[in-house]
């Protein structure tokens, strides 16, 4: 059986696209260059070298700060567009050799109301008052780096995977100090130059600086278009030279003991398992990275779902080693394609990715499936973007040890545009070889007049899988206006063959071609109390390949309002034509079964939502859905509740109940989710979720303690518990039982 040696291919691959690609960098380096004249007339600020760092301690009373310029027109961005914000924000930039500081002053004429609920780092900060900064090191405006922060000196960092997009799931190194003084709040912060890729040939860098007043629904700029602001839209930070990366080389030692027991049938083991990273820059902006017995106990367990489809579900990737460059993987924009449709679930918004990084440590059985050693080279380069994985993965209990490989290469074109190709090697999952080829072209312009902008996306690809020798293909276009004010819209279409088996990607139906659009309108007001409403229709119709109709779902998304104080307000109404060609199971518990026959079924829904702001110490969402389903009805709630009492402690309570009625059998479907958070000190956290529904019956507790020290520095102790009734009596039973205690380190060079 051909397999393709891990060595056979990482290495070449490291050697081909380092000497190519620093072939490029001497070539592109002055095509790089910035003009420091700045012909476009952008905002500009002068960054201060200083001879000592400031003390990172909330306080701006530091010598040092008292030499950099004052940065301090910034304008709305909602509700108003352009105009002068409700309280005024400084910002200063000073760096050193070794780091980039940012010291903010964030005035509030009612300090006392400054929203700050979440407590932890690594978190988004969804309702509470904000200070972000973006930095675009290369100047190029097409890639960026997202610094948040809030009143708790709470670290969150962002990698934008295209212009107008970003996952929150990449993580840093970097600091942050925070206090309040009267007439507000203060941020201090510090960006090592070791954290970021950068040309030291290129003394000027894309700067922006947005801030949030979540009670006022108040979104403010540096420099904004189309009421946003991304590293396409930025002011320059110039006199930024003669800064220290260092090597460029971090090692990150991990080590793990781990006890596991599971029940019914009993057993149990205990190990202690080291892991070993290691990243090293190979050129300022193209990185590599190396694992050894890569260690995965630390990612947070997923948030269930309950499917009540056929199709399968989505689980979104948690796992740091795939999260880092992860945008440099993305393909044909699959996983943005649609992302605001309504009519389509994320399941088939990401049907046909040809890599989606979690199958791979995943046995055919769903079991962990450990890895032994993995590479990537990843980075930018010129007008190239590049990234290459190479993993070998353990065997499993049916599966030979594999190599698994990736590669995908972009290049930037026109103004914001990329053409790109990639190619995935192995199947984590089976025995079979597998390859997947494809190339994509992504045109995007921002600048069009009025606010305006336009994006499209055109993609190819086709699999190599024996036994499945033809209709192995698929292909996508989307065209779209993603405008933040006024009419948006989107029409797009994707055909994914019977035979395309990406076993590195994601597919969820195949032998279907689909059609998605979306056209609708939003409007700002000028009220006290209402910022914007949207009124528009979301359209998904799946079709099997000269077969006739499987799904199609109209979505009216009549009104939904939004208030100055972030209070919501949605009604809606969905028509739903499915066309069933085999039973399928519904639902299931020991003494019966509810069996969706297969035939033509046309079915509608009515929804109202309502939400309050969270910024505020209790805030609540709930929406009630109810109508017909299938061949009967169905009436659904779905329910958040939050409590954020202090800077010490906030939890969240979901509760998702649908009553189904259908001549087959009724039944009732629950999700109960319960997390809590308490923060002892700005570095030590005690996170606990427990989650349950009635479909598995399962009931599972994962609650872990964690310290974090500093920025790249963690000890973790995580226990997961999981009991089921599997014979659905409520008595519930023991069947695992796992805790790993975990300590990681970054040495830093």
């Amino acid at each position: 059986m051909k397999r393709l040696p891990f060595l056979s291919i990482f290495i070449p691959t490291l050697l081909r696209f380092t000497s190519s690609l620093l072939l490029t960098t001497f070539l592109t380096m002055s095509a790089n260059a910035q003009d420091i004249n700045n012909p476009e007339g952008l905002k500009e600020v002068k960054v201060t070298r200083v001879a000592t760092a400031p003390v990172l301690d909330g306080n701006l009373d530091d010598a040092v700060w008292q030499q950099a310029e004052v940065i301090d027109d910034f304008h709305q961005i909602s509700p108003g567009d352009g105009t002068e914000p409700s309280e005024p924000t400084e910002v200063y930039m000073i760096y050193t050799e070794d780091a980039l500081y940012i010291g903010a002053r964030m005035y509030d004429s009612n300090p006392e109301l400054i929203a700050a609920p979440v407590i932890r780092h690594n978190q988004g900060l969804p309702g509470d008052d904000r200070l972000v900064i973006i930095l675009d090191p290369f100047n190029t405006r097409r890639v960026g780096y997202r610094f948040e922060t809030n009143l708790n000196g709470v670290r969150h960092d962002a990698l934008y995977d295209n212009v107008t997009s970003f996952t929150g799931d990449w993580v840093a190194i970097w600091d942050v100090a925070t206090d309040t003084f009267d007439e507000g709040w203060i941020a201090e912060i510090e960006i090592p130059f070791k954290t970021l890729p950068f040309d030291p040939n290129i003394d000027t860098w894309g700067f922006n600086f947005g801030r949030g007043i979540r009670r006022r629904n108040e979104e403010m700029a540096w420099v904004s278009y189309n009421r946003s602001y991304n590293p396409s839209i930025v002011g320059l930070a110039t006199g930024l030279e003669g800064m220290d990366q260092g090597v460029g080389l971090d090692i990150v030692p991990t080590f793990t003991m781990n006890e596991r027991r599971t029940f019914n049938p009993g057993d149990k083991e205990s190990d202690f398992d080291p892991s070993l990273d290691m990243f090293y820059r190979l050129t300022p902006s193209l990185n590599a990275a190396l694992t050894v017995n890569t260690d995965f106990s630390a990612a947070d367990v997923d948030n269930r779902q309950v499917n009540l489809t056929r199709f399968n579900l989505f689980f979104p990737e948690r796992r740091d080693f795939f999260l880092n460059d992860a945008d440099l993987f993305q393909f044909g924009n699959i996983s943005n394609t649609a992302s605001s449709n309504q009519a389509g679930a994320r399941g088939t918004r990401e049907n046909a990715r040809p890599y989606f990084s979690r199958n791979i440590g995943i046995g055919a059985n769903g079991e962990e499936v450990d890895l032994k050693y993995g590479g990537r080279v990843s980075g930018r380069v010129g007008r190239w973007n590049i990234g290459t994985l190479a993993v070998r993965q353990d065997a499993s209990l049916t599966v030979d040890a594999s190599d698994l490989f990736v590669g995908r290469l972009s290049a930037n074109v026109l103004d914001e545009s990329t053409l790109g190709f990639i190619v995935t090697d192995g199947d984590p999952q089976s025995n079979l070889d597998n390859t997947v080829y494809g190339a994509d072209f992504r045109y995007l312009n921002t600048q069009l007049a009025s606010g305006r902008q336009i994006e499209g996306n055109a993609w190819y690809q086709k699999s190599d899988t024996p036994g499945l020798d033809n209709d192995n293909a698929s292909w996508g276009v989307n065209v779209s206006s993603p405008n933040n004010s006024g009419l948006r819209g989107e029409i797009g279409i994707k055909e994914v063959q019977q035979n395309f088996n990406p076993a590195l990607g994601f597919v969820n139906r195949t032998n279907v071609r689909d059609y998605s659009g979306r056209i609708g309108y939003t409007h700002f007001f000028n009220s006290d109390l209402w910022q914007q409403s949207y009124t528009g229709l979301d359209v998904f119709r799946g079709e099997v390949i000269n077969g006739g109709l499987q799904s199609e779902v109209l979505k009216f998304r009549f009104l939904e309002a939004e208030t100055n104080s972030r209070d919501s307000f949605d009604m809606g109404h969905t028509r739903y034509r499915e066309e069933v060609l085999a039973p399928f199971t519904i639902y299931s518990e020991p003494s019966r079964a509810v069996i969706i026959p297969a035939g033509s079924y046309e079915y509608q829904t009515y929804d109202i939502s309502l939400g309050t702001g969270n910024q505020r110490e209790f805030s609540t969402d709930i929406r009630i859905e109810a109508g017909e389903f299938y061949n009967g009805d169905s009436t659904g709630a779905f329910t958040s509740f939050n409590w954020n009492q202090s800077r010490n402690f906030a939890m969240s309570i979901n509760y998702d109940w649908n009553d189904v009625s259908l001549p087959q059998g009724d039944f009732t479907a629950r999700l109960t989710s319960v997390n809590t958070q308490v923060a002892f000190t700005t570095n030590l956290y005690w996170i606990s979720l427990l989650q349950y529904d009635n479909i598995s019956e399962n009931m599972g507790l994962n609650t872990r303690i964690q310290w974090i020290p500093e920025a790249g520095q963690e000890a973790l102790i995580v226990l997961n518990y999981n009991m089921q009734d599997q014979d659905k009596d409520n008595r519930f039973r023991s069947t695992l039982s796992d805790i790993s205690v975990r300590f990681r380190y970054t040495f830093r060079y």
